[in-house]
């Protein structure tokens, strides 16, 4: 690698914005500017916010003696898009136009492209976006339920997903376009994935499968009905029991890892009890996706959060080792894994995807 290429990479959340720049493959410096509820309720929308998260970030770069002009491209965190593959794609006026649409979901992960655009037209480079939320590359029977009216949704932790999933083949020794693996995202919600040949063939999301620290994962069907049509719950409310106020928070009060290991070290039997169902439920989402595959995996990873948990690991890997070797890289690298995927554009490893709006 000859060429020195310097990438920005932006990651949009509701309150604060990841910045992070990288040198090729060595990170100069990340940040993580926040957002005041003073400053943020200036704006009627998110898509209004553009300006201001654009001019901070510009006001970053300075902070660190860099500069716009200095830059070889933009990677965004991709929005809420159709259905789109994984992998790299360039921001063009299409996309642009459509997360700032009013159809669109407001999510502030919209403004990743969105703000990359806007920076790189200003020095008349490329903007990207990679492994957006909203990647489905999954075979034609994952997508089928027995209601035709519900077909299954397409979500994961695709942007660390990925990362990870190539990082143990660089591991084990063997191409991510050419292995299989399966990655468990384990953080406030999971997400389990079976990737094959560089696409991800299927995946368990955060509400059909393990209950999670705040999330309430997979439940029988008959049963939240009758609780929707009980005339107890608003729809908020009801989200709130399934997202947010779910899972570990719900039983034993909290959603902090750390805090539930402290009470079974303390010999707290309920905290232990809901642990062990939630790796109990983890361990069959991974065993799920096995299926999909015929039990022929090269690798299992653990990511995110709840596997820094030496506990969490050790009880889910009793379980599944024998599926396969499993690897803990523990965290999320989403800002790696936005500059290293535009460092692969850049470099001609990979070929960026064109977005276009269907007529």
């Amino acid at each position: 690698m000859n060429n020195i290429s310097k990438i920005l990479a932006i990651n949009p959340g509701s309150t604060s914005t990841k910045v992070a720049l990288y040198c090729n493959e060595k990170l100069q410096f990340n940040d993580n500017v926040e957002h005041s509820t003073e400053e943020l309720s200036k704006f009627n929308s998110i898509a209004e916010q553009e300006e201001m998260r654009k001019n901070k970030i510009i006001e970053l770069l300075k902070e660190n003696n860099e500069s716009v002009e200095g830059l070889a491209a933009v990677v965004g965190r991709g929005g809420i898009l159709p259905p789109v593959q994984s992998g790299a794609y360039i921001v063009n006026e299409d996309m642009v136009r459509y997360l700032k649409g009013s159809d669109v979901y407001a999510h502030a992960s919209n403004l990743g492209a969105i703000i990359a655009k806007s920076i790189a037209d200003s020095n008349n480079i490329k903007a990207y976006i990679y492994d957006p939320v909203t990647v489905d590359e999954r075979i034609e029977v994952a997508k089928i339920t027995g209601i035709p009216e519900l077909p299954r949704r397409a979500f994961c932790h695709t942007l660390n997903s990925r990362a990870m999933a190539r990082r143990c083949a660089e591991k084990v020794g063997c191409s991510y376009i050419k292995g299989t693996f399966i990655v468990a995202h384990l953080g406030g919600g999971v997400s389990v994935s079976v990737h094959k040949n560089g696409r991800i063939l299927d995946s368990v999301s955060d509400d059909e499968g393990a209950f999670s620290p705040e999330r309430g994962g997979r439940v029988q069907s008959t049963a939240l009905i009758a609780l929707c049509c009980s005339g107890k719950y608003s729809q908020d409310t009801l989200k709130g029991l399934t997202r947010g106020n779910a899972g570990i928070r719900a039983h034993l009060g909290t959603a902090d890892m750390r805090e539930v290991e402290k009470r079974i070290q303390e010999q707290d039997t309920k905290a232990e009890l809901i642990l062990n169902a939630m790796v109990y439920q983890l361990s069959k989402s991974i065993g799920e996706m096995a299926t999909v595959v015929n039990g022929k995996i090269d690798a299992i990873v653990l990511t995110g959060g709840i596997a820094h948990s030496t506990l969490v690991v050790e009880k889910i890997t009793n379980k599944i080792s024998f599926l396969a070797p499993v690897y803990v890289f523990p965290g999320e690298c989403e800002m790696e894994a936005l500059a290293y995927g535009a460092l692969r554009v850049l470099n001609g490893e990979e070929q960026a995807h064109e977005f276009h709006i269907e007529k």
